[in-house]
């Protein structure tokens, strides 16, 4: 089987996602490729892979269509490693090869940046998108075509800063306008979204997992089952996914699915921390046990998140995802880490909808503002995990003056002071359940 796919990321998640759709669609015969994986940084996962021949287990486990399923695979997609900093001249020889089409990449969210420092002398250069240069210019000088690169980091235009940064390189190291030029026309960059938690490797199982498996895994890998891939363009002739049976979107613009990820999946994470966090419970699938919580939850995304985005199908067949992945009982997440930066995250994941469920209605949403009041009550009174300027300001300063602080919202929040105000009068008054029951009132 050719190797046709070059990966950047030897991490669990493209091992736990884009790696097994390949595997199941070699098996399925809608595709005939083995993927090569590079490490981004000079890492000892490259040993792992290439002493266990690319070959791992995949555990999939959650809930899915109300049925609760644990499955293992065993994936045999990924042919072998390169690391760059062991093995430069191996790294380059990959874009000698004529059947290399696709470039698939998760490098964190830090990973697409373009750093000043690099050099095209550099073995490897220390960026991301600085490799990737280097790289096509190998691709270039050979005269052969171009690439499909699928940037899976979590970014908003992932495909476009990729190829912004690499075009930066490209006048920077002086590469000429005809490198330039073939960057521009004979490849493909593509924003994308991506969706499915992968947990990785089961340390507190693994060697029960071993013994029924047979096999000393290294790699072991476990996944929820769902999966989305919204990508940007249409490669299905070619990349056969939504063939092989997988949540594969092919469109022209990743925005409306981004949208609805964050609002749904992230809104909804954000709507229901602190109300959980002030009753005591410390995880997601606690909180869905919960009756009080459970019915929280269903208002804050039925009565007042769906309809900012439109209820269709798609919406509500994304938001019912979204309410049996939060039940897996497979996945132990915590609200604590959850409420790492919520400020901000509460800014981008709630307050649009807040915003758009006023200018439709007319009136607040009671309980997506009830979220925003049990965030502030948390910040006065126990610590949370976010910047020290962001949380001294909150206990210090009055409801008005929080609400008006545009430092901290991006924009002036008074218009929601008398509401949040009767929210804390009422937590303070009859405790945090009875104030959870009156936000459904």
């Amino acid at each position: 089987m050719k190797e046709k796919i070059i990966q950047f990321g030897t991490g669990n998640f493209l091992r736990g996602f884009a790696d097994y759709f390949i595997d199941s669609l070699n098996k399925q015969g809608l595709y005939d490729g083995k993927t090569v994986i590079v490490s981004p940084t000079d890492s000892e996962n490259v040993k792992k892979i290439n002493e266990q021949n690319g070959k791992y287990h995949l555990i999939l486990r959650g809930i899915e269509n109300g049925r609760e399923i644990c499955e293992m695979t065993e994936i045999n997609s990924v042919s072998r490693a390169v690391n760059p900093y062991r093995d430069f001249r191996a790294f380059l020889s990959l874009a000698e090869n004529p059947d290399m089409r696709f470039i698939i990449s998760n490098t964190t969210e830090a990973g697409i940046c373009f750093d000043d420092s690099c050099s095209f002398d550099d073995k490897p250069a220390s960026s991301f998108p600085g490799k990737l240069t280097q790289l096509m210019y190998k691709r270039y000088q050979k005269g052969l075509e171009g690439f499909v690169i699928l940037a899976c980091e979590l970014i908003d235009d992932n495909g476009r800063k990729l190829k912004d940064c690499v075009l930066q390189y490209a006048e920077k190291w002086g590469l000429g306008e005809n490198f330039k030029n073939w960057i521009k026309e004979k490849n493909r960059f593509c924003n994308t979204l991506v969706d499915r938690i992968v947990t990785g490797y089961p340390k507190d199982e693994a060697e029960e997992i071993f013994k029924k498996s047979g096999f000393r895994d290294m790699l072991l890998d476990t996944a929820e089952p769902y999966n989305l891939w919204v990508i940007e363009g249409d490669y299905e002739q070619e990349l056969p996914l939504k063939k092989g049976g997988f949540n594969v979107i092919w469109t022209d613009d990743v925005s409306p699915y981004k949208k609805m990820k964050v609002r749904i999946l992230n809104g909804s994470h954000t709507s229901l921390v602190f109300p959980s966090l002030l009753c005591g419970v410390e995880t997601v699938g606690d909180s869905l046990k919960d009756s009080l919580l459970n019915d929280y939850l269903h208002a804050c995304l039925f009565d007042c998140i769906l309809p900012t985005l439109g209820v269709n199908t798609e919406n509500m067949k994304f938001a019912s995802s979204v309410l049996e992945r939060f039940a897996n009982p497979y996945i132990r997440h915590l609200w604590r880490s959850i409420s790492l930066n919520s400020v901000s995250k509460f800014t981008v994941r709630v307050l649009p909808a807040i915003k758009d469920y006023y200018q439709k209605n007319e009136n607040l949403p009671k309980v997506l503002v009830f979220s925003l009041s049990c965030l502030i009550k948390y910040y006065k009174d126990y610590e949370p995990n976010d910047s020290k300027a962001v949380v001294d300001y909150i206990k210090t300063h009055d409801t008005g003056e929080i609400l008006k602080k545009a430092a901290l919202w991006g924009e002036d929040l008074s218009f929601m002071t008398e509401i949040v105000n009767e929210s804390l009068a009422e937590i303070n008054k009859d405790g945090i359940r009875e104030a959870v029951k009156w936000s459904m009132s």
